[in-house]
């Protein structure tokens, strides 16, 4: 009887180590999780970002796009149709990962037209004209200017600030960003920092209402 009861102090006594291993080692992996979140949301805002939507909006969305990508481009009005859908709910910040060869110089005169306040209106001009300057899934620079020639864009100016040292600096951070953040293909969008379980425009919807849901939750 004696050694029946030390049997059962002993295999009491392991299955208390091993809960308590388990709930350190849960322990020990929230507190990776959230280091990690913390990193991410440093890599995912910033500062220089382009921006649109209520700054006090409960549901954050960003977006790492290519002027030159297709997908892009197709996924364009359905994140404003998202945004229409819950007004003053949503925000939108943009970020770049140009990936097509030759885009990098697209983004740098996508961010000078944004210094003359035109960075939508030459994002949509781009979007709708990409099949005249992207060959070959190559982005061709002299071909932008006639798009982008109807908005009325001071495109002599533009010229000489897209080269500017501080337009460099943002577009090497967003593709810093978009490594640290492991972006492989665009568009690539996170919702309140969680990446997209699979890519799909419901998947991005069904993302969005829960972060929405979660919101009025509150």
């Amino acid at each position: 009887m004696k050694q029946k009861n030390i049997l059962i102090a002993a295999a009491a006594l392991l299955l208390l180590a091993l809960l308590l291993g388990a709930w350190i080692y849960r322990s020990q992996k929230a507190e990776q999780t959230a280091q990690i979140t913390a990193q991410n949301q440093i890599a995912l805002l910033r500062a220089h970002s382009p921006t649109f939507g209520n700054a006090d909006a409960p549901v954050q969305i960003v977006e790492f796009l290519d002027p030159a990508c297709g997908t892009c481009r197709d996924f364009y009005p359905f994140v404003k149709e998202l945004m229409a859908a819950h007004p003053g709910k949503i925000r939108l910040s943009v970020r770049y990962a140009p990936f097509h060869p030759g885009s990098d110089q697209v983004v740098k005169a996508l961010e000078a037209a944004r210094q003359q306040g035109q960075f939508r209106q030459a994002l949509e001009a781009l979007f709708a004209a990409q099949a005249d300057w992207v060959v070959n899934h190559r982005a061709q620079l002299d071909l932008i200017w006639a798009p982008l020639s109807g908005l009325g864009l001071d495109l002599e100016r533009l010229k000489v600030d897209m080269n500017s040292p501080d337009i460099a600096q943002r577009v090497q951070q967003d593709l810093t960003d978009a490594n640290t953040l492991g972006v492989a293909m665009t568009p690539e969008f996170f919702v309140n920092g969680q990446p997209l379980p699979k890519f799909g425009y419901e998947d991005l919807k069904m993302l969005v209402e829960d972060a929405l849901a979660r919101a009025n939750a509150k």
